[in-house]
């Protein structure tokens, strides 16, 4: 629950609140009686909020439009970012897009920005998701807004995709292949956790980055040895080579019409990229929330293209061995806030 010094704050922005993050960003924010604005590259999308939020379409190409859809907000809690780059989407697309949003919000008026990052940004890394991500911190820090940074590593949730899709191939794989020795290290954080502390920083006084890890750190093979213990699935765990590892998730992606991995993320955890010393922001445990859910966890492949492709479906809705990836029902070619 938000503190009472917010209900002052009649209006907040929220991208993708029909997505991920956004969406607890924005059940919070309605629960502690603020009134919210999506918006979405997605506003046909399955609306969980009813009439309680009002939605307006992302105007990249027109400023005057983008600032208009932030009249009036106090605070835009940003959330928008790409996985990798598709025909669909890309990185470049996504920094230049986040920088019209900053100078958008400048030109509203509003106070806080309080934006979703990544673990360990880094400027000069080979890897262009970080690099991106980095050069996007840039851009808010330069806006004149201010804002606090919240850098997750790896969430989890009901919407999740790595932890589900991790316990989806356990269930039905005789073994699992970890890249290397799988001793590089993750902090997951609960969704919600990050929401909550995302809401909380809407009143901080000064600008704030903040590692925003989970409570319990896991090594990739510590992490699949948990999950397959939990959901029932024990698996022999072998090392192999991060390029043996790429190819075999290449042709399962292709089964299931979806990209499972890239050769970039495979790159970030094995460099720890997703691991950070400092005190935990959250406080939900990974483990007793797959225990607490764990009839559930990995029965159905959660597949991230087929939110992108589908620009109506509830997010929980695209599940299934992939079929409803269907490329016949492509949408809008725009990253979505996740």
């Amino acid at each position: 629950m938000a503190d009472n010094s917010m209900s002052d704050l009649r209006l907040h922005a929220v991208t993708g609140a029909f997505g991920y993050s956004g969406r607890y960003i924005s059940k919070r924010l309605l629960a502690a009686g603020i009134s919210v604005r999506t918006l979405t590259a997605s506003p046909h999308r399955a609306n969980p909020f009813g009439q309680s939020v009002d939605v307006r379409e992302f105007h990249w190409q027109d400023p005057r439009k983008l600032a208009e859809a932030l009249a009036g907000a106090e605070v835009l809690y940003n959330t928008y970012w790409v996985r990798f780059n598709s025909r669909m989407f890309c990185f470049a697309e996504a920094i230049e897009n986040s920088r019209r949003l900053f100078i958008a919000a400048k030109n509203a008026g509003v106070r806080r920005i309080v934006h979703v990052s990544i673990t360990n940004p880094d400027f000069n890394s080979h890897l262009e998701y970080f690099r991106g991500k980095a050069l996007v911190e840039r851009a808010l820090t330069d806006s004149g807004v201010d804002f606090t940074i919240l850098r997750p590593a790896v969430l989890f949730g009901k919407e999740d995709i790595l932890i589900n899709n991790i316990a989806w191939m356990l269930r039905r794989l005789p073994v699992f292949g970890v890249f290397g020795d799988g001793q590089y290290k993750m902090q997951p954080i609960y969704v919600d956790d990050l929401a909550e502390l995302a809401v909380r920083s809407a009143d901080d006084k000064n600008n704030r980055v903040i590692d925003a890890i989970g409570p319990e750190t896991f090594t990739y093979r510590g992490l699949v040895e948990t999950i397959g213990t939990i959901v029932g699935c024990p698996r022999p765990i072998i090392s192999v080579s991060p390029q043996v590892g790429y190819l075999f998730a290449a042709v399962a992606g292709k089964m299931v019409h979806d990209v499972i991995i890239t050769r970039d993320e495979i790159s970030a955890l094995m460099e720890g990229r997703l691991f950070v010393d400092a005190p935990p922001a959250g406080l939900t445990s990974l483990t007793q929330w797959a225990q607490d859910n764990c009839d559930w966890l990995g029965q159905r492949y959660a597949s991230e293209m087929a939110r992108r492709r589908d620009r109506q479906s509830d997010y929980i809705a695209l599940r299934g061995d992939g079929q409803n990836a269907d490329p016949g029902r492509a949408g809008p070619g725009h990253p979505s806030a996740r």
